[in-house]
């Protein structure tokens, strides 16, 4: 019986991820990304596309290369039209769109646009104006997506608690963290309550965020209240540990939009000339680490693995094992591999790769605290002896 349930889940799980946008922001910190991985300009970087709002982030540091990698073609096509976005070279339309995920003409600025991306990303975008158009409950990009989704459910649940969502906004707007601390512990037991406790346990939850079976099984071997838990212990390292001053991650999940003072660097007006001068470095690339290092060998100084091996680990070891392969393969001396889990303590890299790569768990342990997202349960950096 337990086996056909996690057929069912593993079955829902594919069905959504293979169906939707899942990701309309990237919920992986970039600052410690590049504290870590020290890009310049001889770096040649493979990562996972998400997203993309980190692959935009790394140009700043003026990477050789960056090849997005996302087995989603609707990944990809988000990143294609933030890059033409950026190249159309209007920050005010460019910010409307992804800052306030509202844009007052969209028709007839994505008509600018479209000429700018591939066929496929046209064909996706088309059908999708309404997505930022502001109308309906929806009213931002950042409701859209299964992710999106469900910040609009927290959205609505959190306006349903009464004072709670103003008690939010005073958490944003705090003068220091001593002051941010006493308002969260202030609102932790009502947000966090027994009905939420029964909603984030629930498989179809998780399948909104993004999260696999595999990876909470990984949270419930740890935690006893399971992933609720998780969330305990996440919310607060992120909200009575780290500033909120500059926490976009979370600003853009509990209230649907950036601001110009609190946005990913992408979103910055400081950062435009850089960003569409590097533009034509980030190459897009619809399939899976495996395939592309097959398709386009190379010598690469950087790959950013985000946490997809948790899947690989539970359900596909010869893929598991082919990826790393691959990945040796076409490092060099001092290539840093970077990749999350949802494990405190990650059991499942081959022995081949424990003998060609040097972990620097103090480093990572370090940077892991200053996390502004705080979703994952650990971070790992190899360095290509």
């Amino acid at each position: 019986m337990a086996i056909g349930v996690n057929q069912l889940r593993d079955w829902v799980f594919k069905k959504v991820h293979t169906s939707n946008l899942v990701y309309n922001t990237c919920w992986e910190d970039p600052r410690c990304d590049r504290e870590l991985m020290e890009f310049d300009s001889d770096s040649s970087i493979v990562m996972i596309t998400s997203a993309g709002c980190n692959a935009l982030d790394y140009l700043l540091d003026h990477p050789r290369q960056i090849n997005c990698i996302d087995m989603n073609p609707r990944q990809n096509a988000l990143l294609h039209l933030k890059l033409a976005a950026i190249k159309h070279n209007s920050f005010e339309d460019l910010f409307h769109l992804f800052g306030q995920g509202v844009h007052p003409n969209i028709k007839e600025y994505y008509q600018r646009l479209r000429p700018s991306l591939p066929a496929f990303a046209a064909e996706y975008w088309d059908t999708r104006l309404n997505f930022f158009n502001g109308k309906g409950l929806r009213k931002s990009f950042y409701y859209y997506g299964t992710s999106g989704t469900f910040a609009l459910l927290v959205k609505q649940y959190v306006k349903s608690l009464g004072n709670v969502n103003q008690k939010i906004q005073q958490l944003f707007e705090a003068k220091d963290l001593e002051e941010q601390r006493a308002i969260y512990f202030e609102i932790e037991e009502r947000i966090l309550n027994k009905l939420v406790a029964w909603v984030m346990n629930r498989h179809v939850t998780l399948t909104l965020l993004g999260v696999p079976r595999s990876q909470r099984e990984l949270v419930l071997e740890k935690y006893q209240k399971g992933v609720m838990g998780f969330i305990k212990a996440c919310f607060r390292q992120v909200f009575t540990e780290l500033s909120l001053k500059d926490n976009y991650f979370w600003h853009v999940y509990l209230k649907g939009a950036y601001t110009k003072d609190c946005a990913p660097n992408y979103l910055l007006e400081k950062h435009q000339a850089d960003l569409r001068a590097n533009a034509a470095r980030i190459n897009i690339h619809t399939t899976t680490i495996s395939q592309f290092l097959k398709e386009h060998p190379g010598n690469y100084s950087h790959f950013i693995l985000l946490d997809h091996q948790d899947w690989l680990a539970a359900n596909n070891i010869p893929a598991l094992e082919e990826e790393w392969e691959l990945i040796l393969k076409n490092s060099r001396p001092g290539t840093r591999i970077l990749l999350r889990s949802a494990a405190e303590r990650v059991d499942f890299f081959p022995d081949f790769v424990l003998d060609a790569l040097d972990f620097e768990q103090e480093v990572t342990a370090a940077t892991h605290k200053r996390d502004r997202v705080g979703t994952y349960a650990s971070v790992y950096m190899g360095t290509v002896k």
